[in-house]
Order: structure tokens, then sequence, then C-alpha cells
């Protein structure tokens, strides 16, 4: 999870330097998600995966890789054969969007990641890092569940607690630290508004995070699986040890 941070963190910070190139009307559109944008990257998927007896052009990533993340687009593959460059919107053309495929057993689908939530957990884990060099551990506050907790934010030196702007509804989502001090983001309140829209089928011990996924070009990027409890409500899907 770590590993995957730093590099997305080395790739955003590579598009902020390249933005400054860019004009102020370009930079608008490379932050907007198109649907017809996504819906010819899904077009050139398609394509080479028919052309290639099942194939798709992903990037090789880790096993442990989460879900989410685990699949991204190789835009080299496709261009310029199957389409003549990456979206604007992508991170290769200096946008603000990792292109990711999932459902890749039955359906591969082009969903997007938000790299400016990389960019936010980057900036936390470093001051993190630092508190632990001197304390020896997080500062820990509130332990949410088994293994999950908030942190002290004070102790980090932030006024307000740093969080993450929802692809899927726009409100601000709070990050939370394991123990491991692995930052994430926390998707219960998207996920709340999603099981209270939708009829579902969703039991105790389901990984519930796809009712996000199915009306959204985006997926639940740097997030920890959650179920719901007994009274049907979102809650983070942690193993007793």
């Amino acid at each position: 999870m770590m590993k995957f941070l730093k590099i997305m963190a080395v790739v955003y910070g590579c598009i902020l330097l390249s933005g400054c190139l860019y004009p102020e009307e370009k930079l608008q559109k490379n932050t907007i998600p198109y649907s017809d944008q996504i819906a010819a990257v899904q077009n050139s998927i398609d394509q080479f995966q028919a052309e290639s007896g099942g194939l798709l052009p992903i990037k090789t990533r880790d096993m442990t890789t989460p879900i989410y993340q685990k699949y991204p687009i190789d835009f080299s593959a496709l261009a310029p054969k199957y389409m003549a460059e990456p979206p604007g919107t992508a991170y290769e053309s200096g946008g603000i969007y990792s292109y990711v495929l999932v459902d890749v057993e039955k359906k591969p689908t082009v969903k997007l990641i938000d790299l400016r939530m990389a960019e936010k957990i980057h900036e936390l884990t470093i001051k993190l890092d630092v508190y632990r060099q001197a304390n020896g551990y997080p500062p820990f506050k509130d332990l949410i569940t088994n293994e999950i907790y908030t942190l002290n934010y004070d102790k980090l030196g932030y006024e307000e607690p740093p969080t993450v702007e929802s692809p899927f509804s726009g409100e601000h989502l709070p990050l939370v630290i394991d123990k491991n001090a692995d930052i994430y983001v926390d998707y219960r309140i998207d996920l709340y508004k999603a099981l209270e829209k939708k009829d579902h089928t969703y039991k105790q011990g389901d990984d519930i995070r796809n009712l996000l996924v199915e009306d959204s070009h985006f997926v639940p990027a740097y997030s920890l699986p959650y179920t719901i409890d007994e009274n049907g409500e979102p809650i983070f899907m942690i193993s007793e040890n």
C-alpha cells in the first residue's frame, strides 16, 4: 500500500510540474472526467481484448496491490493503434486521473482514480513518518473498530483534520490509520448514502464497496473493505486476529 502511494505521489508531482506549462483552459479540461473520453478508452480496451485473444492492456502490479488500484491501463499498448493518444484527463497526458479496470475476469470496465487523493495521503504520511521517528509510534486517537483508528492531528501540526473530496458525493471524507500505520480513506459516509438509496442483497460479511462503483466513473481507491452490521449500516470489514 505505502509503496503504491509513494509511486503515485511521484507521478502526481510530475503532473503538477507539467501542469505549469498548460494554459488554464486546458488544465480545467484535464480535471473533468468527460464521459466520451471514458467511453473512447472502453472502446479501445474492448478492441484490444478482442484482437489479442482475451489479453488486457494493463500494467503489472504486485499481488498485494489493493483491488481497485490493481489494474491500471497501459496506454502505451493502446496508442496509436487503438486510440491516437491517452485522454487529456489521464495522468499520462497531464490530467489528474489514473485510468484503471475493474471486473477484469468477466467484464473489464474502465474506471478512474483521482490522484489528488494520493497526494493528500502522501502529505499526511510524511508528517506521520516524522512523528513516528521522534516518538516510536503513531499519534493514535480513537479506536473505530478492530485495528482501525483515528489520528490526533494536533500532534501532527494540523489545525483541522485533513480530508479528501469524495469523487462520488463531493463530501469531505476523513482519513483513518491501521495498526501498520497505513493511511486509508474512510468511505462510510458515501456507503451509508448508497445503502439508503439502492436496493441490494448484501449481507454481513460481504464487501459492499461495489455499491459505489456500479453507477460511477470512479472506484473507492485507497480504501479498506467494508461490510454491513446487524443494522445494515456500513462498517470496516477487518478480520479478528
